[in-house]
């Protein structure tokens, strides 16, 4: 098979399903949900968890399907905008550190402190300096979260070239969904190589056994939001758990290893 072929077939990987399957499966996967937030709010846990991806990978998506039913005085999601006058003179992360769970809180953020390394570095929004600064601090202020008695999960949602561009379209035709156009639409295509490069940057650098990340292949939007609720849940302790239902497919959810760079898992 052809390196072309072979690509093709990788960013096709994951079967259709239908729109009554996905709706049983995400009806069961939430009230699973359900009790997991009835576990944090009894345990006094502080769960955070973190979406990463390009434009249009699916993170407000998957956000709005986890808290479609929970209660929202212990939720919160957090999709900051750009950085104020005082916050690009404050230390990087301190605009974040407001918004961490505490006790009985599920904090999920639609991006994150990692837009340094992503959005920032390409289009210039900061120095060589202040990137390098941040790629050698990150980890550690991580390990502080999670010293801290917080669980931390951070997953990055990748797709493909022409998946973005079919959904970047649509977003500009769709009425409903006119608030997510930006500026910054036009450059994710045309920076494409720019942003992969960030990317795999990203990934190699921040990723380690106390904080690691998890890829998830997008292109499938409903199965990407299934397999999501189905690992996060995996990895989170509660009552009544129904293993049998949360085992996410390991070809969309996988753990992140550095040959992914090389192999064609993730989209080049």
């Amino acid at each position: 098979m052809s390196k072309k072929a072979d690509e093709t077939e990788l960013s096709t990987h994951a079967h259709s399903i239908s729109k009554k399957a996905y709706k049983d499966s995400l009806y069961k996967l939430q009230i699973e949900l359900v009790k997991l937030q009835r576990h944090f709010i009894s345990c006094d846990e502080k769960i955070l968890i973190i979406f990463e991806g390009r434009d249009a990978a699916g993170k407000d998506g998957v956000i709005k399907r986890i808290v479609q039913h929970l209660s929202p005085r212990e939720i919160r999601v957090v999709a900051l905008g750009k950085p104020s006058d005082r916050d690009r003179t404050s230390w990087y992360f301190q605009r974040y550190v407001p918004y961490l769970p505490a006790a009985q809180e599920l904090v999920l953020f639609n991006r994150s402190w990692y837009n340094r390394a992503g959005v920032e570095r390409v289009m210039g929004f900061c120095t060589d300096a202040e990137y390098e600064e941040f790629m050698g601090s990150v980890s550690e202020f991580e390990h502080m979260l999670i010293r801290s008695g917080i669980k931390f999960l951070k997953y990055y949602l990748d797709i493909s070239k022409p998946e973005q561009k079919q959904r970047l379209d649509e977003r500009k035709r769709d009425p409903l969904t006119q608030w997510k156009v930006s500026a910054l639409d036009s450059q994710a295509l045309k920076k494409w190589k720019q942003y992969t490069l960030a990317r795999d940057e990203m990934l190699a650098h921040t990723h380690n056994p106390i904080a690691p990340w998890t890829i998830v292949r997008a292109d499938d939007k409903h199965l990407a939001r299934l397999n999501i609720i189905k690992d996060l849940l995996s990895r989170l302790y509660y009552a009544d758990k129904d293993e049998r239902l949360i085992l996410p497919d390991p070809q969309i959810v996988l753990a992140y290893d550095a040959i992914y760079l090389e192999n064609g898992v993730l989209a080049k």
